[in-house]
Order: structure tokens, then C-alpha cells, then sequence
């Protein structure tokens, strides 16, 4: 059992099942989300979590107003989207609520974090497994990968250390000095796969499952894999396959794909299940962050530029998920 205080920011899909896989490993662990019905039914009857396929019910310390919970606490781990960064964590940084700050969210926000927090107060981390947000107290973790988590410096210090080996009473958990490598090559696993999740309706896995997507998801992934090498970045594995596989073309980047969806084929696209909330989803900061680099850095990425221009008409009520968009990106990839 590991002695550190956890605060999770963020009680969806992501935040929600860490907390419960967290309870009881930790000295402490709780939620901070601002659904009042989701804190409540964590707090009682607990929440209803569907673990790789068995359910158990935890209960969780929960609490909707962020004036609530008593800190400090060791590390707070931001899992909240990128829409609602600065309302969650402006009122903890007011009362000093955590020592350590853990960006997990998806996206290039490391910056925006840093900025809320103080760049001192910050550790940056990526999330490789899914999960599914089923309804009020009620989450689905759906696949099985690690945590990465590292210093923005590339240092590897005493909190770092204690981060893993808390995180790492639940989760393999891995230390990298190449933190920023690191969120590219997440962003390009959300850009592709996510992004085209979005735009289909469709898992991971149904996404390359037809010709058409397959290509679309290896034109998408060598576009981002571009545009982090002309910003000077080594790029890192996912789930244990070299960025540069999926962006090698031919039958390597096939086989590089099946090995990926191996792992993590039974996600459902956060962007997918926002859609269908009918929320604001984080693409400005997933394709739209490939998009932003690419003209700073003046490398064509068309095609991520369309997945944003067909997730902004979803969220408008414009047009809908469908697997077509598959073809459609498809065509413009030749």
C-alpha cells in the first residue's frame, strides 16, 4: 500500500475508474467532479465499476464542490477535458488543495496546466488504457495498458518516483525522461484513432477494420508523425509499438496496427461519447494540436484538418457520426 494522498480532478471515464482501482492501495484517495449526481452515487451506493468485463461497486470519498475536500494532498491528477481546465482548477490552486499537479488529459493543454498551476507545481503524464463513461456512477474500464507519466524537464525526481510507485499499486506504470516525445505520440494515438472513432461512430478496432479506415488511420498517423519530427521530437511507443512502424506504410504498418488494437481496440473514443452527449468535445486541442503545429512549423496535415472540420459540424448539430467519413478521408489520402 502506497502512503500518498490522492486528489482525482475529473470523475469521468478516465478519473472515475483510477479512483476505484486506487481505493484501498493508497492512504487516500478522492473525487472531485462537477456532476453532482456522479459524486453522490460514488459516494453511495458506490460507484458501479465494469473492470475489463467483472463489475464490482466501490465507494469513493466524492464531493462536487471543490471548497469541500481537506488537502493537501500529495498529487491531484487532472483528468478533467480541456473545455473546463481553468474551472476546475483555479479554486484548488486558491486553497493550495495538492503539492503536485498530474496532467493526464488528452491533448497539447500541458501548457495551459502549467500555467493554472505554477510550471514547479507540475507533472506530465499520459493515459494508454480506455474506458467508457456509462451514465451517473456507472464507468467501464475497457482495456488494459499503462500509465506514463514523467518530469517536464526530463529529470526524474523523488515525487516522480512517488507518483509511479503509487500509481503503480494498480497499473504498470512507466518513468520517461521524454515526456514531451511522449504526449506527441499519445496525441498522435488520439488524433488518429480517436479522431476517427469520432467521426464513424466506431471502436478502435471497427475503425481499421475495413480497408478504408485502415488507410485513413495510417494517413492520420503519418501526417502527426511529421509534424513531431519537424519539431525536433523523439517520438516513443505506444503500448509497446515504435511511433515510426504505424508511419512506415505498407505490411509493417499493418502488422503495427493489429498489434496496437491488440491492446487497446475496445476503446470508445472520448470524442465519440462527448458527441453523443451532445457535449463540446476537446478536438481543438487533439487534431486541432496536430493542426497548430503544423502551420507553426509549416507541414501540410489536411486531413487532420478535416477530422476538425467534420467534429466542429457534429458539435453544431450538422452533420453525425457515420462510417462513410471513413471513405471520405480515405479519398483524400491518395
Amino acid at each position: 500500500m502506497s502512503e500518498a494522498e490522492i486528489l482525482v480532478v475529473g470523475g469521468g471515464a478516465i478519473g472515475g475508474a483510477t479512483a476505484a482501482l486506487l481505493a484501498g492501495r493508497v492512504r487516500r484517495v478522492a473525487v472531485l467532479d462537477a456532476n453532482r449526481e456522479h459524486a453522490a452515487r460514488m459516494r453511495d451506493p458506490g460507484l458501479l465499476l465494469d473492470d475489463l468485463g467483472t463489475e464490482r461497486r466501490v465507494r469513493l470519498e466524492a464531493y462536487a464542490d471543490p471548497a469541500e475536500p481537506d488537502g493537501p494532498f500529495d498529487f491531484a491528477l487532472v483528468t478533467v477535458k480541456a473545455p473546463h481546465l481553468e474551472a476546475a482548477l483555479a479554486p484548488l490552486v486558491e486553497r493550495e488543495l495538492a503539492r503536485a499537479y498530474v496532467s493526464l488529459g488528452n491533448g497539447l493543454v500541458q501548457e495551459r496546466v502549467a500555467r493554472l498551476v505554477g510550471e514547479e507545481n507540475l507533472i506530465v503524464g499520459t493515459v494508454e488504457w480506455g474506458a467508457t463513461n456509462l451514465g451517473p456512477g456507472h464507468l467501464a474500464r475497457t482495456t488494459r495498458a499503462p500509465f506514463v507519466v514523467g518530469e517536464p524537464d526530463g529529470s526524474v525526481r523523488e515525487r516522480t518516483r512517488r507518483l509511479a510507485a503509487a500509481l503503480g499499486t494498480a497499473f504498470e506504470v512507466h518513468l520517461t525522461r521524454n515526456v514531451r516525445g511522449q504526449v506527441w505520440t499519445k496525441l498522435l494515438v488520439n488524433s488518429t484513432f480517436s479522431g476517427l472513432g469520432a467521426v464513424s461512430g466506431l471502436l478502435y478496432r471497427e475503425v481499421v477494420a475495413s480497408r478504408a479506415g485502415l488507410e485513413a488511420a495510417l494517413a492520420v498517423w503519418r501526417e502527426g508523425y511529421e509534424v513531431g519530427k519537424a519539431q525536433g521530437l523523439r517520438l516513443e511507443r505506444f503500448v509497446g509499438v515504435p511511433a515510426e512502424e504505424l508511419a512506415a506504410g505498407g505490411r509493417r504498418a499493418e502488422e503495427a496496427v493489429r498489434e496496437v488494437m491488440r491492446h487497446v481496440g475496445a476503446t470508445k473514443a472520448s470524442m465519440l461519447q462527448d458527441l453523443e452527449r451532445g457535449l463540446k468535445t476537446e478536438v481543438d486541442v487533439i487534431n486541432g494540436g496536430v493542426v497548430e503545429k503544423a502551420r507553426e512549423h509549416g507541414v501540410p496535415a489536411p486531413l487532420n484538418e478535416h477530422v476538425l472540420r467534420l467534429v466542429h459540424r457534429m458539435e453544431e448539430g450538422a452533420d453525425s457520426p457515420s462510417p462513410e467519413k471513413l471513405r471520405e478521408l480515405a479519398s483524400l489520402a491518395t
